[in-house]
């Protein structure tokens, strides 16, 4: 059989063929559906809102929610916006990613090449602390933090992220590390390599795939947390996602819905933006990590 026919085989719309095409239309009809509910939603006026076309798309399209949402509407005691929130997730997520990153990478290229006596049974209990909800670690940690002055404050919520994201940044990088053969080690240590020189100047520049799998899920996490930011931020440091619970579940003065879809499309711009620049170097260091390990 010739390829020509091979491939037309293969294109013809079998029953299996249109089923999976309409399922998958029609989940991404169900997920993309409230974000365009929200994008219209927060370029109408509120008389418009009032008329009840959910659907439908804006007569007159305004960009005052969208300013009113970064810089007016009241997320607590103040009245300036998300854009504060903006800044305290910025200043949250940059440390939160790079420091466990580096820490991850490191103990994963420790347990995988130098297993020091016990890595097994620390890399065990490092894994242990990933299925320990987060909500049975919150009163220790506060009384921790608070104990040594961190409580409340930028560091204190930086170190939180750094503890939580430890497990699942040691697996990634062990995982991808235990792929890489014993014997370009070996030889780099015949070569005069120690551990540092080792790991800076052979093992990060291999690990670029997971070393971007493991920022793109540190940034998303951390930017998207809530509970945490919560109660470890501080006032003066509440992260975009707490701000934004503020703006909507207000219950005082009437309901801004154009406002609230705006703030809720701000808040949700960083993840989204990582996703569409960097959601295919994602599953290339997802798919070289399952083909390695």
């Amino acid at each position: 059989m010739s390829t020509i026919a091979i491939k037309r085989r293969q294109q013809r719309w079998t029953p299996a063929r249109f089923g999976i095409y309409a399922f998958l239309i029609t989940a991404a009809l169900f997920f993309l559906a409230p974000l365009y509910i929200m994008l219209v939603t927060s370029f109408k006026t509120m008389e418009e809102i009032r008329l009840g076309h959910l659907f439908a798309l804006p007569l007159q399209a305004t960009l005052e929610p969208w300013r009113a949402a970064w810089s007016e509407v009241c997320t607590g005691v103040s009245c300036e916006g998300v854009s504060a929130g903006f800044w305290n997730s910025v200043a949250i997520v940059v440390p939160s990613t790079i420091l466990p990153v580096l820490l991850g990478a490191l103990n994963g290229y420790a347990l995988s090449f130098w297993r020091p006596r016990g890595a097994n049974l620390l890399f065990g209990i490092l894994m242990l602390g990933a299925f320990i909800p987060v909500q049975v670690m919150i009163y220790p940690l506060v009384k921790v933090l608070a104990a040594v002055g961190l409580f409340s404050s930028l560091a204190g919520i930086v170190l939180v992220h750094v503890i939580f994201s430890m497990p699942v940044m040691t697996l990634l990088f062990r995982n991808y590390f235990s792929a890489i053969p014993q014997e370009l080690f070996k030889a780099a240590r015949i070569d005069g390599g120690g551990f540092w020189r080792i790991f800076v100047q052979l093992m990060l520049p291999m690990a670029t795939p997971i070393i971007v799998v493991a920022a793109i899920m540190q940034v998303t996490g951390v930017w998207n947390d809530y509970i945490l930011g919560l109660v470890f931020a501080g006032r003066d440091n509440l992260p975009m996602t707490v701000q934004l619970n503020n703006v909507i579940n207000t219950t005082t003065g009437e309901r801004l819905y154009n406002v609230n879809m705006a703030a809720t499309i701000l808040t949700s711009l960083v993840p989204l933006f990582v996703y569409f620049v960097s959601g295919r170097w994602f599953v290339r260091g997802i798919a070289a990590g399952a083909v390695k390990g």
